[in-house]
């Protein structure tokens, strides 16, 4: 499998002018826990993730220096410390060195990139530089998640995740960045947070119409909704 077959898209972004107070508001409005960064022409340029707010002044939660412990850490660190805490604007806060992957990058690239720079998302980015997606350890635990025996198939998996999601963002209810799915061997998985019971129903409903739809010689196939309940 490839970064395509699981990435998340659209994907939310930020731009770098933004401020701090406005990235905390979509952490949590949107229940992620990063947003990646981009320029006036929405070019990658960065990565804001929770754990940037954590040594906060707004929180009182900056980290405290000693003398003896600004003596051995020094002024580039401790002055980078303060940065970290007191930057209102998002481009002062972010990661600018940002790993990338490409929509066919394979998982096996994708889960080392996660063990060699220690991180937890990978942003998809195409041959012009373009954010199509991003790809997080959760997904990849849903493929083994979801995992099972081969079956016998009539269309890709590739194909069915790509006319399922198609089908899913012409709705206008569904919060497609909060929504994963992937496809093994025929069998849907759908994972995400629904933002209420009446879209996680809906989001339920739309999958089995689309599977109606699909040729009987694969009609057969089922579907898992693995979506959180609204809490």
């Amino acid at each position: 499998m490839q970064a395509r077959d699981v990435m998340i898209s659209p994907v939310i972004t930020i731009r770098k002018s933004a401020t701090v107070r406005e990235v905390a508001r979509i952490l949590l409005e949107k229940r992620i826990s990063a947003v990646p960064v981009v320029d006036n022409i929405g070019k990658l340029v960065g990565m804001i993730t929770e754990s940037d707010l954590m040594r906060r002044a707004e929180a009182g939660t900056e980290r405290p220096y000693s003398w003896w412990v600004h003596f051995l850490a020094g002024d580039a660190t401790v002055a980078a410390d303060y940065v970290k805490s007191h930057a209102t604007r998002v481009e002062d806060v972010m990661t600018s060195d940002v790993v990338t992957a490409t929509p066919e990058t394979s998982l096996h690239e994708i889960a080392s990139l996660f063990e060699e720079h220690r991180i937890k998302r990978v942003p998809i980015v195409n041959e012009d530089g373009d954010l199509v997606g991003i790809v997080s350890r959760a997904n990849l635990i849903q493929v083994v998640a979801s995992a099972r025996p081969k079956l016998e198939m009539t269309l890709p998996d590739t194909t069915i995740r790509q006319k399922l999601l198609s089908q899913l963002k012409k709705q206008s209810w569904t919060h497609a960045h909060n929504l994963s799915v992937t496809v093994t061997d025929g069998v849907v998985d759908l994972w995400g947070d629904a933002q209420s019971s009446e879209e996680r129903k809906a989001i339920r409903v739309a999958a089995e119409t689309f599977r109606e739809s699909l040729p009987s010689t694969i009609t057969s196939r089922t579907a898992r909704y693995l979506l959180t309940d609204p809490g």
